[in-house]
């Protein structure tokens, strides 16, 4: 089933305007809720936004870079937003690459903690609400590259940190699935010169 999903999958960006059932919202909300987070903190915001309003302000600050008005016409955006802890955390990113701890020490605190943001796994509730999503046949598309300050001005946050926009609809028209690479391709077995899957049945 989970297969099946994913062959399916592909970033959308031509939504219909058929609307997202509020029940269909809930529960891709819900998948989110119950994904897993270091140490179960959960340090986690979802912004649920359906205003048509609030979206096009929300587009337009994914379109400063370069242009996105296509997300104007999602019926859905959820915003991912962690929580902004304060201070070095010693057991993340100094632990995790020990030969660089003299570098992270160094780097302003501020810096740190919106660098560091990525690691309070606002991207797994993320995936899975995509998921959620395509079990319903609504499609989506990560948004990454957004001004995620002007988005918190736009939503009023406080205490936390916007890392990401995800944009559901049902789409348009049909497209052809997106090619993958083969998993010989992407893959090793033990060790990072024994290329491709070779597992033995012992």
């Amino acid at each position: 089933m989970l297969l099946d999903l994913l062959s399916q999958r592909y970033s959308c960006r031509d939504f219909s305007d058929k609307k997202i059932p509020n029940d269909i919202i809930k529960y891709i909300v819900e998948c989110g809720r119950l994904s897993p987070s270091g140490g179960n903190e959960q340090p986690w915001k979802f912004g649920v936004i359906t205003d048509v309003e609030l979206i096009e302000k929300l587009s337009k600050a994914a379109s400063l870079n370069y242009n996105q008005d296509w997300i104007a016409k999602a019926p859905l955006i959820i915003i991912l937003c962690t929580q902004l802890f304060e201070g070095m955390d010693d057991t993340v990113g100094l632990n995790r690459y020990p030969s660089m701890s003299e570098k992270i020490k160094a780097m302003d605190n501020d810096l740190y903690v919106v660098v560091n943001m990525e690691e309070h796994q606002t991207k797994i509730p993320g995936e899975h609400m995509v998921l959620a999503a395509l079990e319903h046949g609504i499609y989506s598309t990560w948004i990454s590259s957004v001004n995620c300050e002007e988005v918190g001005k736009i939503i009023g946050i406080n205490g936390y940190l916007v890392t990401n926009l995800i944009a559901f609809g049902y789409p348009a028209t049909d497209r052809d699935l997106t090619l993958k690479k083969e998993l010989g391709n992407i893959t090793f077995t033990n060790n990072f010169y024994n290329t491709g899957l070779t597992l033995l049945n012992v």
